[in-house]
């Protein structure tokens, strides 16, 4: 049985972040911990409650929050999206349940997925306070990928875009905003394609969510390239989960990282595409993320504990 209850902690300029706390029922010693958090424009309604309980079930304390300007989290302009800040108060979940009790903070994880999996390969690289990260479908390079969704006949209408927006705001206009997926091409949207208006649109409380976005949003996406990390990851032990027809978080890509990181690391591929991890593959995905928290959080963490054992007995 899992426990699941509704916290919050303040990010480091005071914005409340809120967050779902899974936990084991019967708690009777610190347990090993794994933080979650969503990807582009979602929210931590989309698709993720299943795998924070599938590894709460397996031993873990789960921490799933809503990123800034996002869900139940604080923040203005609401659904604005900027890495960097977003990092940032990851870390401050990371300290947050260092102060849990039932939480060993000596044996915490991270799990993210889409542009947060590109938060993950971030956060390994420069917080060691983490002891295993899980990838999935990881953004790699937002310019390349931007590159690819946009003609390039369109970039320069689309940097205008960017710039009048950044005029109108000096004059004390509010940050323009576009839909974040549209199946109609002719209306402005991040996405268009279907499994991505079908993925974000499932069933939100609209008070949760709402098919919106800040145009400079856009913009910070076309800048951000977590995949330049991936070989500062090592030595903490790095998972990727990749799909073969991955259109969002280009396949290639993802791939072509996964070479560059060091070990100790793996790699699962599963066919389909981006929201097959999510969806019908989610049977693959979730077993190698618990199976991954566990051989790195639980089982070496053990074999680390006998040596100790054989090494004070044979003194």
């Amino acid at each position: 049985m899992v426990d699941r209850i509704d916290v919050e902690f303040p990010a480091q300029d005071g914005t409340k972040l809120e967050a779902w706390l899974f936990r084991p029922a019967d708690v009777s010693a610190p347990l090993p911990a794994v933080t979650m958090a969503h990807g582009f424009g979602a929210t931590k309604f989309h698709g993720l409650e299943p795998l924070a309980k599938a590894i709460a079930e397996a031993g873990f304390v789960v921490l799933l929050h809503d990123h800034r300007n996002f869900g139940g989290s604080g923040g203005l302009p609401r659904h604005d999206i900027d890495p960097w800040r977003q990092i940032e108060d990851w870390r401050r979940a990371i300290s947050y349940l260092e102060t849990l009790d039932d939480v060993d903070s000596s044996r915490i994880g991270l799990w993210g997925t889409s542009y947060s999996g590109g938060h993950a390969i971030v956060l390994g690289a420069t917080d060691r306070r983490l002891k295993a990260i899980v990838a999935q479908v990881p953004t790699i390079d937002g310019f390349v990928a931007g590159q690819r969704r946009v003609n390039p006949a369109g970039i320069s209408a689309l940097e205008e875009i960017f710039n009048e927006d950044q005029r109108a705001q000096l004059r004390g206009e509010p940050p323009r905003t576009q839909k974040l997926v549209d199946i109609d091409p002719n209306i402005p949207a991040q996405y268009h394609t279907p499994d991505t208006v079908a993925f974000l649109s499932q069933e939100v409380p609209p008070s949760i969510w709402r098919n919106e976005l800040t145009i400079q949003s856009n913009r910070r996406a076309r800048m951000y390239e977590p995949g330049r990390w991936i070989d500062r990851v090592s030595p903490t032990p790095l998972l990727v989960v990749a799909t073969t027809h991955d259109t969002v978080a280009p396949t290639d890509l993802v791939l072509a990282a996964y070479e560059r990181a060091l070990e100790p690391k793996s790699l699962v591929l599963i066919p389909g595409g981006h929201y097959t991890a999510y969806l019908e593959g989610f049977g693959t995905s979730s077993k190698a993320a618990v199976d991954w928290f566990v051989k790195q959080l639980v089982d070496e963490s053990s074999r680390t504990n006998n040596r100790a054992q054989i090494e004070v007995s044979a003194a």
